[in-house]
């Protein structure tokens, strides 16, 4: 029995050993080499371009067979369900006074009482407009799409489908979980374990010129072989700007491999908190080959601690940037939310960076609150491609007279312009805590000094 299947087993540890050579052969080739050397032969590029035109040719399809069916397709309200114009809430106060009762703030009568009870329907109505369209709670989940990208999870529109787009899926879930997903799998244990191995070896050269060059080769090296794990097509603007040496670099926050998106055009000091497992790991050779900042979960806390660490940081000139995403948390790259300000204090200058996701190949927002780490990597891994526009803005200094605060809201408000997303002011922190009362006073105060600065009017006339 034995030698009847010797000849089968030889051929098939044969077959087996082949297509392993193969493999990592097209691996190595066309992958991990042009990673090391920084350079692209433009095969994600054509892959992105064929998958545009299927993309537009399934929207096609689901339109035509849905008008054909006369069925109604679901359009997602991008630009908000309800028309807001931008007033003042004394203007709005005014023009509810003139319509109600012909008397608006400056014409009522001295003797009347400031509080008119058709005031308290402007309160009414923007609380019902932030019931119905919620401009905050929205920036945390998925934003949905108007085109098909051939993934069930991005348009509600898939039940729409033919015959030929459900094999079309059907093609593409092959190609995304039998090809592309285990791929990406062995180029991300592949950039890790590379990351981890030399960043340990470095970390035993000397301090110098030589441990700074090859760390920064290394780091480079790695995260591009993780860009490559997510097929990101990346294209980055104005690169004159980009952060140096002493700066703090910040950017509007939408996922964990934002960290991946830039470090792969340039070398940052990365700032956090000390994680057990294999992130403990990476963590701890990570910092033998470059100075990044580390803290424990006692200290993140101390904020003059933390800032400290910062400040001594950029004050060696010959230190990385450091990367920073004052947010806080991930916001589904619609909008900037409030930077925290702690940042903005140190005094050093600043570098923003706006990035902006291309939600039709793949959506890199993560939801924190519905999928853990594990469970979102293998979302990216498993969708077309994550393609992205990086902008590097001037850089920005704190003016003289202005808080940091001001500051940040400055910066924000650029990153928002340049990446095309909404500025808000709402703090990020929404995302799993309550709104502050701060936040309601300030409404409270500022219809009183409406009603008192009438009052101080009338009494000087």
């Amino acid at each position: 029995m034995g030698p009847f299947f010797s000849p089968f087993d030889n051929l098939l540890c044969m077959l087996l050993g082949i297509s392993f050579t193969v493999w990592f052969t097209l691996l190595l080739v066309f992958i991990i080499v042009p990673a090391v050397f920084g350079v692209s032969f433009g095969i994600r590029t054509l892959y992105m371009k064929t998958l545009l035109k299927v993309f537009e040719w399934a929207t096609l399809r689901i339109e035509r067979g849905a008008k054909e069916k006369n069925h109604h397709l679901y359009k997602p309200y991008t630009n908000g369900i309800i028309a807001k114009e931008p007033t003042s809430l004394e203007e709005e106060i005014k023009e509810i006074r003139r319509s109600g009762s012909n008397r608006d703030l400056d014409s009522s009568s001295a003797g009347s009482s400031e509080f008119e009870m058709s005031d308290i329907f402007y309160f009414c109505r923007r609380g019902v407009e932030s019931i119905v369209d919620d401009e905050v709670t929205k920036r945390f989940t998925a934003e949905e799409l108007e085109s098909w990208n051939l993934l069930t999870r991005s348009n509600y529109n898939f039940q729409h489908i033919s015959t030929r787009l459900t094999v079309l899926w059907g093609v593409g879930v092959v190609i995304r979980y039998c090809f592309l997903l285990p791929l990406r799998v062995t180029l991300a244990f592949t950039g890790v374990g590379l990351l981890v191995f030399f960043t340990t070896v470095i970390g035993f050269l000397p301090n110098g010129r030589m441990k700074n060059f090859l760390s920064e080769k290394v780091h480079l090296m790695c995260y591009r072989i993780c860009e490559r794990a997510l097929t990101a097509i990346i294209t980055y603007h104005h690169s004159e700007n980009k952060p140096k040496n002493g700066g703090i670099c910040v950017a509007n926050h939408t996922s964990p491999i934002d960290v991946i998106i830039l470090a792969s055009d340039g070398c940052y000091a990365m700032v956090g908190q000390i994680h057990g497992g294999l992130m403990g790991v990476i963590q701890r050779s990570m910092v033998k080959a470059c100075p990044h900042i580390w803290f424990e979960r006692s200290e993140v806390k101390d904020r003059h601690l933390v800032a400290k660490r910062l400040n001594d940081h950029v004050q060696d000139k010959s230190k990385l940037p450091i990367l920073i995403f004052p947010e806080g948390t991930c916001i589904n790259n619609t909008s900037v939310m409030m930077f925290k300000k702690g940042s903005f204090e140190i005094g050093a200058t600043v570098y923003p960076v706006a990035i902006k996701y291309d939600p039709r190949f793949g959506d890199a927002f993560w939801n924190s609150s519905k999928f853990g780490m594990v469970n979102y990597l293998l979302r990216m891994m498993s969708s077309w491609a994550i393609v992205c526009s990086v902008w590097y803005l001037p850089p920005m200094n704190r003016l003289e007279g202005e808080d940091a605060v001001q500051f940040a809201n400055r910066v924000k408000a650029a990153i928002a312009r340049q990446g095309g997303l909404v500025d808000l002011l709402w703090d990020g922190g929404l995302k799993r805590g309550k709104v502050k009362d701060t936040f309601k006073e300030e409404q409270q105060k500022l219809y009183s000094k409406i009603l008192v600065g009438t009052q101080e009017d009338r009494s000087r006339s």
